[in-house]
């Protein structure tokens, strides 16, 4: 086999093997996004809920609508199933943000928070936005981020941003849910 030949064998050796990589990135990507709500929901169904009183008392009276601040486009309450407001959800184009119910007490360093929100949701999304960044995927600027905002040991605020797609949201929405209504519920069950 001439020089020139191996040359060329070699071309399109790179050229399937970049063409296969790229499938297969694409193939891992899907199945992580399939994960991720496999994952929400497996949260969601694998934990027993609390016993919650049927008349609650009205501090936990939903307000009639949530006004949406600039530079926000949707605003709505988030509630338990049971109709116990939890918090107000902000949301723009990149980001979240969370603000708790004025009578509700969130304790910061509570396992729903620390080990679940921010443990195996928020910091692996991080984590994931960083290695997209390093791969040139997505720019630095739109790496994920988030902070808590609190007063002592009481949760005030979460804010998310650069959150990203549509499937994105909707998981950390569902993972925000579940982390307040658990924190919520042992509140409930040792009062």
């Amino acid at each position: 086999m001439s020089e020139e030949e191996t040359v060329k064998k070699l071309a399109e050796a790179k050229a399937y093997l970049e063409k296969r990589i790229s499938e297969l990135e694409g193939e891992i990507s899907r199945l992580r996004s399939f994960l991720g709500a496999v994952d929400v929901t497996l949260t969601e169904k694998s934990f027993k809920r609390a016993e919650v009183p049927k008349t609650l008392p009205p501090p936990f009276a939903m307000p009639p609508t949530v006004p949406a601040p600039s530079p926000y486009q949707q605003a709505y309450p988030l509630k338990t199933v049971t109709g116990v407001y939890l918090a107000d959800v902000y949301v723009s184009d990149r980001e979240l943000k969370v603000v708790s119910a004025p009578n509700m007490k969130y304790d910061v360093n509570s396992p729903p928070l620390r080990a679940f929100l921010i443990g195996r949701v928020l910091e692996p999304m991080q984590t994931k936005d960083r290695e997209y960044a390093r791969t040139g995927e997505i720019s630095a600027e739109r790496i994920l981020s988030y902070r808590i905002e609190q007063d002592g040991n009481l949760l005030k605020t979460i804010v998310i941003i650069n959150y990203g797609d549509e499937r994105r949201l909707l998981e950390l929405k569902n993972a925000i849910r579940w982390t307040l209504r658990r924190i919520y519920e042992k509140s409930v069950g040792t009062s």
